[in-house]
């Protein structure tokens, strides 16, 4: 699926159909930028592009980050200030070096504040022929609602489970797909009990932290699934004693992944497991 959204991309460019700001809505930030970065290689590279390729000075400058037509920006601290943008803004205003067009890249696009979004707002009202932008976020719900009206929305979502979508029901790990889908109806449906349910319906069951992380993997491919069925890639969704997801919403569902993924980054750190699921339970419900 990344591959087929980046060869997408590619066509679109080489058939003059690109728009001049794609955002892109992501589970794992850091990937996205790698993945975009390479869509730019495939786009620009004189050569004929390969994931080694070190024939053409573009790809190098690319991966050293001194390609001088491109630019990435990220958040300074906790947020993309307008100073970054006016820096941005006067870097483009010279035509572009190596490439046919100026690239820019933002990254965690949640972050623009109220400033620097009206700042960047000239790119997008009045874009110009020879700029092409990508920004990159994993929570859409955040960006500014006029960052967002104005790109053509990409969903580039990564496996983060070693479970494929056709063994979670095996014998193997049966139990944890049952204990997923029951915890999953009662923490979103019944809800009354709350994190009383961690107790009762997961650690009652499962004690041990490995057990634990394989039924949070079985819920991202639950929900990775979903998300594949409302965007029609996917026409088997499997419904049994999971009716109550089907009328998410897709950014519901990109929600909820973002918290799965969260949970089981904070639970390889060996953060306290009980506080983990309190507080887990509290934002998926």
């Amino acid at each position: 699926m990344i591959e087929e959204v980046k060869k997408k991309v590619v066509n679109m460019y080489h058939e003059q159909k690109l728009a001049h700001a794609y955002l892109f809505v992501t589970n794992n930030i850091d990937k996205a930028l790698i993945d975009i970065l390479e869509i730019i290689k495939q786009i620009f590279c004189p050569e004929k592009y390969n994931e080694e390729c070190n024939k053409c000075n573009i790809c190098n400058l690319i991966n050293q980050q001194y390609l001088p037509s491109l630019v990435i920006i990220k958040p300074d601290g906790k947020t993309i200030k307008k100073e970054q943008i006016l820096e941005l803004k006067k870097q483009f205003s010279t035509k572009p070096i190596y490439t046919k067009e100026n690239i820019y890249i933002i990254k965690n696009a949640e972050c623009l504040n109220a400033a620097s979004a009206n700042t960047m707002l000239k790119f997008l009202e009045e874009p110009e022929d020879d700029i092409i932008g990508f920004f990159i976020t994993n929570n859409v719900n955040n960006v500014i609602n006029t960052i967002k009206s104005r790109c053509e929305i990409i969903n580039l979502f990564y496996d983060r489970s070693v479970l494929e979508i056709n063994t979670i029901d095996n014998e193997e790990n049966y139990k944890h797909y049952e204990v997923a889908k029951d915890y999953l109806r009662k923490i979103m449906v019944e809800k009354k009990d709350g994190i009383m349910y961690n107790n009762s319906d997961l650690l009652n069951i499962f004690s041990e932290r490995e057990d634990i992380k394989k039924v949070f993997q079985i819920l991202v491919l639950i929900f990775e699934e979903l998300l594949k069925y409302k965007y029609n890639l996917d026409n088997q969704f499997n419904k049994v004693n999971l009716d109550f997801l089907v009328d998410l919403d897709k950014y519901k569902i990109i929600e909820k992944i973002n918290l799965l993924n969260e949970f089981l980054d904070n639970l390889n750190s060996n953060a306290n497991l009980e506080l983990l699921l309190d507080r887990f339970v509290i934002e998926m419900s």
